[in-house]
């Protein structure tokens, strides 16, 4: 039988068997849970092979569901420095060229950290699964070197620039507990039906300009 936790909470791997107890999506952490603001404990096989495997598949059906390009294991709850991406970037060729939006295959990121490459930064409208309904614009760093291991141990070593870069970013602060509203110029704040009728150029010019904020 497993002892609780110090804290007296129930161990971290019998609450995912938990959460893993219904098929389908698992809900979604909105901002304003503290889980989303601890922080996340380093992947050290809390989670034995089979489970982790099942934790990500989940992850990775929850993400679609959404639908979304990155989710973070504290956005189900689970405080474990674990997060997935995929983006297939259906977008127009507009867009693609001026956020460098190109797809990316599914992969998973564990014990993530990134480290920016020179002092280009860029800024576009972001949003988040945890803060639905909203966007800002927030500058990030335009290209990013990631360090992490993959879900069975392999050393990921890689480079990202453009958009792919923006959701490295997005998904680590996750779990740093940060979120993007922190970094956000918070002037752009849109609620989505604002951004349909407004602001769907590729580069958030016209809502600088009218909003009153500046971009990098």
């Amino acid at each position: 039988m497993a002892s609780a936790s110090p804290s007296g909470r129930t161990p971290l791997a019998e609450r995912v068997e938990e959460l893993l107890a219904t098929d389908g999506p698992l809900p979604i952490v909105a901002a304003g849970d503290p889980v989303l603001r601890r922080g996340t404990e380093p992947f050290e096989g809390q989670l034995e092979p089979a489970l982790l495997a099942r934790f990500v598949q989940a992850l990775r059906v929850t993400m679609h569901a959404a639908p979304g390009v990155g989710l973070a294991a504290p956005q189900v709850g689970v405080e474990l420095r674990i997060a997935v991406i995929e983006d297939p970037a259906p977008v127009p060729e507009e867009i693609r060229l001026a956020r460098g939006r190109v797809p990316q295959p599914f992969r998973v990121l564990v014990n993530p950290s990134y480290e920016p490459v020179g002092d280009a930064r860029a800024a576009f409208f972001e949003g988040c699964l945890s803060v639905p309904g909203w966007q800002a614009v927030v500058a990030r760093h335009a290209e990013v070197r990631l360090r992490a291991e993959d879900e069975h141990g392999r050393a990921v070593d890689e480079l990202f620039t453009g958009w792919p870069a923006r959701i490295v970013q997005h998904e680590t602060d996750h779990l740093d507990g940060v979120l993007y509203l922190d970094r956000a110029e918070l002037r752009s704040l849109s609620s989505n039906e604002t951004m349909a009728q407004r602001w769907t150029e590729p580069v958030p010019e016209g809502a600088a300009r009218e909003l009153g904020f500046e971009l990098p």
